[in-house]
């Protein structure tokens, strides 16, 4: 039995020893840092180790599990004592998924099979999130612009081809760009390929062709607001008289700019518009025609205002309108009107305000306002004034809900619309409707109808 023991204590003890025995007795230092595995260039990371051996002269290899290739291949020697630099490459074999900051485990192992684990940390990215691409600002008056482009990691593309594009100029360049590198370039501009452009955010795109591999990276160039509207005044012709307005935008802003014209309650009747005027206001025995529209940067707004004495039929015929008009209106119980004002939004999408006044010219009850949204639009969750009792996104609805509205009350309801598809010419909404209780019986009312022009403001008053 003590025989027994005995042997079982031995075998313990060589269990024991032999781990230490086969153990490798290596100081492993990193010296590099930051690097960077640019997993579309095909090149390795690569790492500088300081490697001291603290035991007997051993032949070692490196090795791993991980599917990566690794060299130095094949064994190193290091002597007893000895300290070697050595520059691990490593590359991975295959796709790799991962992007960050990545751990590796590696092995250094001895001939006799004795090793060591240890771990090396890298980050691993593309050439599309390595480089950066940008500009400084430019406007209508430029003459030049700078452009730049960076290496955001610690690694060295060398020398590479690039494309810089946008609607402002194009441009190719060869250069070499080191570790961390950022290189600057003036660009010439001519002018007239960007005066019909809106001020606003463009894409600038680079495409890099790093040994003959090619990828695009995108940056934004700004152009920035300039406000610049030149006015011409023609008036000529006394039986017919004619006066011509002309407004063009030089800059690269939607202008929106305001004419009105004032005429007295006798000529107005003989008068006539091309375009027609947004607003008509009268004033006593003056009356102001208004255009409101955005002028799109390039363009010419004309408006023709043409006064033909010969027609004495058509006061007539306006006065018989006026009346039609005034009298409709005098007597509805309440009044619906629909307003629209064109909206800055910061992502650069085409984004309305929406208006409606809702006006008690009597006292009415359980009042139910119902609008509906436009086709391509999508609304934008935050309200002015009384908020919708109801949002019926699939029928695209909204409603407004009062219990009563005394005479002379004015309820304001507003949203805004934005769609990110642009849009060109008239854009027409739909009329907002109300449904009320007057007197016990259930009446039923409708808004103007409402276009939006695609135009910003600058006020002319014309005689």
């Amino acid at each position: 039995m003590k025989k027994i023991s005995a042997l079982l204590i031995f075998l313990a003890l060589i269990l024991l020893i032999i781990p230490l025995v086969l153990a490798i007795n290596l100081k492993v230092e990193k010296k590099s840092t930051d690097e960077v595995l640019v997993v579309d260039t095909g090149k390795p990371v690569v790492f500088d180790l300081e490697i001291t051996n603290l035991d007997l002269s051993e032949d070692f290899e490196f090795y791993n599990l991980l599917g990566f290739s690794m060299f130095p291949v094949g064994t190193i020697t290091i002597g007893e004592g000895e300290t070697k630099n050595i520059s691990l490459e490593v590359i991975p074999l295959m796709n790799l998924e991962e992007r960050g900051f990545y751990t590796f485990p590696y092995y250094i192992r001895a001939r006799d099979g004795s090793q060591i684990e240890k771990e090396l940390a890298f980050k691993i990215t593309e050439i599309k999130d390595a480089i950066e691409v940008g500009s400084g600002d430019v406007n209508v008056e430029s003459n030049t612009i700078e452009i730049f482009i960076k290496n955001r990691e610690n690694f060295d593309f060398g020398e590479i081809d690039v494309k810089f594009s946008s609607v402002f100029f194009t441009e190719e360049k060869t250069l070499s760009l080191g570790s961390k590198e950022r290189k600057n370039f003036s660009v010439q501009l001519n002018q007239e390929d960007f005066r019909e452009l809106m001020a606003g955010f463009y894409t600038l795109t680079a495409e890099i062709d790093f040994e003959g591999n090619k990828k695009k990276i995108e940056g934004i160039i700004k152009f920035v607001e300039t406000d610049l509207v030149t006015t011409t005044k023609k008036d000529f012709g006394f039986l017919i008289n004619t006066k011509v307005i002309e407004k063009k935008n030089g800059g690269n802003t939607l202008v929106s700019s305001e004419t009105v014209i004032k005429k007295n309650i006798i000529s107005r009747l003989f008068t006539s518009f091309s375009p027609q005027p947004d607003l008509v206001e009268r004033e006593g025995g003056t009356v102001y025609y208004t255009w409101t529209q955005e002028i799109k940067p390039g363009e010419t707004l004309e408006i023709t205002i043409k006064t033909n004495w010969l027609f004495p039929l058509v006061v007539i015929l306006f006065i018989v309108v006026i009346v039609v008009l005034v009298k409709q209106y005098s007597g509805t119980n309440l009044v619906l009107r629909k307003r629209v004002s064109f909206v800055k939004a910061k992502g650069g999408e085409f984004a309305l305000k929406v208006s409606i006044f809702v006006n008690a010219k009597k006292y009415v009850e359980r009042v139910n306002v119902i609008d509906r949204l436009p086709p391509l639009v999508d609304i934008y969750e935050r309200f002015g004034g009384d908020k919708p009792s109801r949002i019926d996104q699939k029928n695209r609805r909204l409603e407004w809900n009062f219990e009563k509205l005394e005479v002379g009350e004015i309820r304001v309801l507003s949203y805004i619309i934005y769609s990110k598809i642009g849009v060109l010419g008239k854009f027409a909404l739909p009329t907002a409707a109300a449904v009320f209780e007057r007197d016990g019986q259930i009446h039923e009312t409708e808004s103007n109808k409402t276009f939006f022009m695609a135009e910003q403001r600058k006020k002319d008053v014309e005689e």
